[in-house]
C-alpha cells in the first residue's frame, strides 16, 4: 500500500467519509462506517493538454496549489494552477448527506493565449489481498471495481473518451489509456474524458461521481442505481450539502463567542467552527462509537493506527460534544456503544471499531474502564436526567466491581494483571490510572445517591446502595493515601507518574483536572506543576507528554498544552492558561484542524491532523476563556 501519513482535509456524511491531501489528492474512502472499510490504495487525477504526457494534478513541478473549505461547510475546494500551460483547475469535492457518493467537480479555466485541448484522466487503485481480490468491469460508460463485499463505481454524464481495466499504472503517465477487455482481474483501472478545446479566457466544467455499493445489490441493481445517479442535479446536491452543514454549525454554535476583532480571534473562531464540523465525521450514528481520528499509517511504520474508539479518548470528546449541544449523540455513546462493548467481567478493552467490534489491541488499560464510569456522571451534570443514570446503573455497577478487584490487588499487594499507562507504553501501577479509578468510585457514589428515589419502595436495594457507598468511600480514602505514599517523591518534592521511572508526566495534572483529587493550590500540586514547567516545556512554549518522550521524534502535544491550561484555569491563573492556549491556536492548519503534535522547528503539524482529543480539549478550554 502507498504510505500516507497526513490527512489535510476531511469530508463526509453519516456513512461515507473521504480524506484528502493539501494538494487535493483523494487519500482514503470509508464505507459503510466512518472508520471501516477503507478502499483506496492510490487515486490519481491527471490532465493531458495538447498531446502532453500526463500532468498529475496532485504532483507536478509546474503546479501551484491553494485549498479551502467552502465557508462553514465540509465542502472542499482545491485550486491548481498549472503555470506551464497557464491552466487553472478548481476541484470541488463534496459528499451529499442523502447519497453515498463522492462528487468531484472540475472547472478548467484557460488563462493562456492559445487553445488548450484537455483530457481528464482518473486512475483508481483499490486495496487488494488474497481474501478480497479486486477486479474491474466497464459497462454502460461506467467504470466499476469490485471485491466480494463492495463495488466502487465511477462515472459522469459526459461520455468517456477511453478506459482501461488491467494494470493501467504501467502506462497512465503517457497521458492516455486504451482498453480492450470490458472485464479483468486487476486492482487498478482507469477512465478518461475529453473536456474538449478550451479557448483563451474560456472555461469548461465536468462532474464525476464515485459511488459505493455493498454486496446486497447485484450488478443489475447497481447499473440501475448508476443510471439514476447520472440524472441527479449536481448543483442542487451541492446547495443542499452547503445548507445542511451551515445549519448544523448554527445549531451547535453553543459557546456564543464574541465577534473576532483581530487575527488571533479569527483563527480561534476557525478552529472552533472546524471542531463542530469535525465531530460528526468521527461519530458512528448507528452505534454511538466515536473514532479518535481519520486513519494514518496503515502499514504501522510509525504507530498502531488511530481510526478506532478508545473509551478514554471518547470521554474527553463527549465533554466537548455536550458543550456543543450534541446530547443525543453522547447519550447513544453511553447507552448503546458502551453497553455493547463492556466485557462480561465489567471491563472495557483498550479500543474498538466504531461499530463495537474489538479492534486490534496490545494491552490492558484500567483507565479505559474507569473513564466510562466517570463519563456517565459527567454527562449527567450537563443533562440533569436521573433516569439516564438509572438506565446505565447496572453497567456502572459491573464496571465498578471490576475496578474494585483491581484496587484490592494493589492495596493488598497481590499479583495482578499489569496495566498500560495512559500513553500505552509502560506497564506498571500508574498515578493517572489510580486517579481515574478514584474518580470512577466518586462518580459511582453520586450516581447511587441520584438513583435512590427510583427505589424508594425497595428497601433491600436502598440498603445495598448505602452499603456500597460506604465501601466506596473507604476506597477513596485508601486510594488517595496510596497516591500520597507511593507517587509523591520526597526528594523531588512533587508527584511522579509511577514508582519505577519516577518521570514527570503531563497526565499528573489529572490529579486536579478532571478528577479533582487535590486542590490546584495545594503545595504538592504547585511543586508538581513547577517541575512540569522545568522538564516538559520546550523553547516554543509547547509541552511534551513526559520526560524523554520521543514518539514521532519527540514533539509538544496539543493536549499537553490544553491540560496545563485546564490546571491554570482551576487555579484561577488565566494569563498562564491563555499562554498555553495561544500555542495551540498557532498550531491550527489553514482549515482550522488541530494536530496531535506540533513540530518545534516549523510549528507545523507533526502527526495526526484533526485529532478528536485535541479538538475536544480545545473546546473545553475555549468555553472557559472566551464564551460570553
Amino acid at each position: 500500500m502507498k504510505t500516507k501519513y497526513y490527512n489535510d482535509a476531511i469530508i463526509g456524511n453519516k456513512n461515507l467519509k473521504a480524506t484528502f491531501s493539501k494538494r487535493g489528492e483523494l487519500l482514503r474512502l470509508y464505507y459503510p462506517n466512518i472508520d471501516f472499510r477503507q478502499f483506496i490504495d492510490e487515486f490519481l487525477v491527471g490532465i493531458r493538454v495538447n498531446d502532453s504526457r500526463l500532468i498529475n494534478l496532485a504532483n507536478d513541478i509546474n503546479n501551484v496549489y491553494s485549498q479551502n473549505y467552502v465557508e462553514q461547510t465540509n465542502i472542499l475546494n482545491t485550486e491548481i494552477i498549472n503555470t506551464y500551460f497557464n491552466l487553472k483547475i478548481v476541484q470541488t469535492d463534496f459528499i451529499p448527506m442523502n447519497e453515498n457518493i463522492l462528487v468531484k467537480q472540475y472547472k478548467l479555466i484557460n488563462n493562456n493565449n492559445i487553445n488548450l485541448d484537455v483530457d481528464l484522466l482518473f486512475h483508481s487503485k483499490l486495496l487488494s489481498d488474497n481474501n478480497n481480490k479486486v477486479s474491474g468491469i466497464y459497462k454502460n460508460q461506467v467504470l466499476m471495481q469490485y471485491i466480494h463485499d463492495y463495488t466502487i463505481a465511477m462515472f459522469s454524464k459526459n461520455v468517456p473518451l477511453s478506459y482501461q481495466i488491467n494494470n493501467t499504472e504501467q502506462n497512465i503517465n503517457e497521458g492516455y489509456i486504451r482498453g480492450k477487455d470490458y472485464v479483468g482481474m486487476s486492482s487498478d483501472s482507469s477512465i478518461s474524458y475529453n473536456i474538449g478545446v478550451i479557448k483563451p479566457g474560456e472555461e469548461a466544467k465536468i462532474n464525476v461521481i464515485i459511488a459505493v455499493y455493498d454486496s446486497k445489490k447485484h450488478l443489475e441493481e447497481i447499473e440501475e442505481e448508476n443510471n439514476r445517479l447520472k440524472k441527479i442535479e449536481i448543483s442542487k446536491k451541492y446547495q443542499d450539502t452547503k445548507k445542511y452543514w451551515r445549519n448544523y454549525l448554527k445549531q451547535h454554535n453553543k459557546l456564543n463567542l464574541l465577534e473576532p476583532i483581530n487575527e488571533k480571534e479569527k483563527k480561534i473562531k476557525k478552529i472552533y467552527e472546524r471542531s463542530i464540523l469535525l465531530f460528526p465525521l468521527l461519530y458512528n450514528y448507528e452505534t454511538g462509537g466515536i473514532s479518535a481520528a481519520a486513519e494514518v499509517d496503515e502499514e504501522n511504520t510509525k504507530c498502531g493506527r488511530y481510526s478506532y474508539c478508545w473509551p478514554r479518548d471518547a470521554i474527553f470528546i463527549t465533554k466537548a460534544m455536550c458543550k456543543l449541544g450534541m446530547d443525543k449523540e453522547v447519550e447513544k455513546f453511553f447507552k448503546n456503544f458502551c453497553l455493547n462493548t463492556q466485557s462480561k467481567n465489567g471491563m472495557w478493552e483498550q479500543r474498538f471499531y466504531t461499530d463495537g467490534k474489538l479492534a486490534p489491541s496490545w494491552g490492558y488499560q484500567i483507565d479505559e474502564t474507569a473513564s466510562v464510569i466517570y463519563g456517565i456522571y459527567d454527562y449527567y451534570t450537563y443533562k440533569k436526567d436521573a433516569k439516564f443514570l438509572k438506565d446505565n446503573l447496572k453497567m456502572c455497577e459491573k464496571g465498578v466491581s471490576f475496578l474494585k478487584k483491581y484496587i484490592e490487588d494493589i492495596l493488598n499487594e497481590n499479583k495482578m494483571q499489569p496495566s498500560y499507562d495512559i500513553w500505552e507504553e509502560c506497564e506498571n501501577i500508574h498515578n493517572y490510572s489510580l486517579s481515574a479509578i478514584f474518580s470512577a468510585f466518586e462518580a459511582m457514589i453520586k450516581i447511587n445517591e441520584k438513583v435512590k428515589p427510583f427505589y424508594e419502595n425497595n428497601r433491600l436495594k436502598l440498603e445495598q446502595i448505602t452499603k456500597n457507598n460506604e465501601e466506596l468511600k473507604t476506597y477513596l480514602v485508601n486510594i488517595k493515601k496510596y497516591i500520597l505514599n507511593h507517587f509523591y517523591d520526597k526528594d523531588k518534592k512533587c508527584f511522579v507518574r509511577n514508582e519505577t521511572d519516577k518521570k514527570m508526566d503531563i497526565s499528573l495534572l489529572g490529579l486536579v483536572y478532571p478528577y479533582h483529587i487535590f486542590l490546584p493550590k495545594e503545595k504538592k500540586i504547585e511543586n508538581t506543576v513547577e517541575r512540569i514547567n522545568m522538564t516538559l516545556r520546550t523553547y516554543t512554549g509547547g509541552y511534551l507528554r513526559y520526560e524523554g518522550d520521543n514518539y514521532i521524534g519527540g514533539n509538544p502535544w496539543i493536549i499537553s498544552n490544553l491540560w496545563l491550561a485546564e490546571y491554570y484555569l482551576e487555579a484561577g491563573i488565566k494569563n498562564k492558561a491563555r499562554e498555553c492556549f495561544d500555542f495551540v491556536v498557532k498550531s491550527g492548519n489553514e482549515h482550522g484542524f488541530l494536530p496531535e503534535q506540533v513540530d518545534n522547528n516549523t510549528m507545523d503539524a507533526a502527526w495526526v491532523i484533526g485529532l478528536g482529543w485535541s479538538h475536544a480539549m480545545f473546546i473545553n478550554v475555549l468555553d472557559k476563556l472566551y464564551s460570553k
